[in-house]
């Protein structure tokens, strides 16, 4: 297939495709599936080799976030009858995170709702950095914390912070459909503000929220263009009780078409597997692990990911190996500063040495049955998941 060739030829030379190749990628036909997870596997190996890096998820609040974001569980006027709790006390949240890093977690991930961080909470976020660095001094801190306002990332640096998530979501021709009380130029800023502060940027988006093949194609451009480290791909979970309950527009072979499309235009990121694979992926999980070198492990902010045993058997099963601590993530030319993925000038040499179809009528049916809510871990009595 001359795409899929051009395609691997680009992503081993760290150039991007156009538009209308990525395009090409949504809109291959389920019998070019395997060809197409094969041909993004050839990339994922050439700059990641077969190590998947594992990350866990530390929600620190839970639930009453004011802003309106319609995917979200937490959101402002949300039904789902999730867990909800203010902030975990540090040496709580660091019990949480040596849960995950006991399960092979390279990166914790703290999370809390609402808008953004007051100068209090960036305090109290340094206080629980400290902590688990203080148990577990090798392992990389990302925190999640909404939108920064001028001089909170070089705080949760200077605490010990690695990264900082902030997703994009969506395009920016529709943002404004899925959420009103804050801009994606607002997003955008806080990513930057990350960057410049010296953190590793962490950006990626969610599928599956009704959007366009061309919206899909629009926001990972534009992530390439941002340029973060790691872009978690994100598969809805149309919770009950939000705005985007009845959107199920997913299939396996659409999750697929997705990431290999995420690896094409960003062959040398950490492009993650992130909330929503259970549900989405299903079985066919495994064959993911060709395409992204990064999963959660275990459970997710406000919903149950499956057993962190059945992950570490899924990554062996398929024959890959979890990243050690003590591994570099990315390729060395982003390792040493370079400006990664957005050159588009180089070449394979500086990896390790390691026709479109109609859609279907139908949606695919509802699963309301592999949303399971979150009751255990984070804020309950209960051990967590991993």
């Amino acid at each position: 297939m001359d795409l899929l060739n051009t395609l691997v030829e680009k992503g081993l030379r760290r150039e991007p495709p156009t538009r209308e190749e990525a395009l090409a990628v949504l809109a291959t036909s389920d019998d070019e599936l395997l060809d197409v997870v094969a041909a993004a596997g050839r990339v994922r190996r050439q700059w990641f080799g077969r190590r998947v890096k594992l990350n866990y998820l530390v929600n620190l609040k839970s639930g009453l976030c004011p802003e309106d974001c319609s995917y979200c569980s937490q959101r402002l006027g949300s039904k789902a009858e999730i867990l909800k709790y203010t902030w975990l006390k540090p040496h709580e949240a660091s019990e949480a995170a040596a849960a995950g890093v006991a399960g092979g977690a390279k990166r914790v991930c703290l999370v809390a709702s609402g808008r953004g961080p007051t100068d209090r909470d960036v305090d109290r976020v340094s206080k629980t950095i400290e902590a688990i660095k203080e148990q577990n001094e090798d392992v990389e801190v990302c925190a999640c914390l909404g939108l920064l306002s001028a001089g909170q990332a070089e705080r949760l640096r200077d605490a010990g912070a690695d990264a900082y998530n902030h997703n994009l979501n969506t395009s920016e021709g529709t943002y404004g459909d899925i959420t009103t009380t804050h801009t994606y130029a607002d997003r955008v800023d806080t990513v930057h503000q990350a960057q410049a502060a010296g953190l590793s940027a962490c950006s990626g988006l969610i599928a599956g929220m009704g959007e366009a093949d061309e919206d899909l194609v629009d926001v990972v451009f534009s992530l390439r263009e941002l340029d973060p480290d790691s872009v978690p791909v994100n598969f809805l979970i149309p919770f009950e009780g939000t705005p985007l309950a009845k959107e199920w527009n997913l299939t396996p072979q659409r999750c697929l078409r997705i990431l290999a499309m995420v690896r094409f235009v960003c062959p040398d990121v950490e492009v993650r597997l992130a909330g929503g694979r259970e549900v989405h992926l299903r079985s066919m999980q495994p064959l993911a692990l060709h395409l992204v070198n990064s999963i959660f492990l275990g459970d997710y902010l406000t919903s149950e990911g499956q057993a962190g045993k059945a992950d570490l058997d899924m990554i062996a099963d398929a024959g890959f190996e979890v990243e050690g601590a003590g591994t570099a993530t990315l390729p060395e030319h982003r390792e040493r500063g370079g400006c990664g993925s957005v050159c588009g000038s180089g070449s394979a040499a500086d990896a390790p040495t390691e026709q479109p179809v109609e859609p279907a009528d139908e949606a695919p049916a509802a699963r309301t049955d592999l949303v399971t809510v979150r009751r255990r871990g984070a804020g309950t009595d209960l051990a967590p998941n991993a």
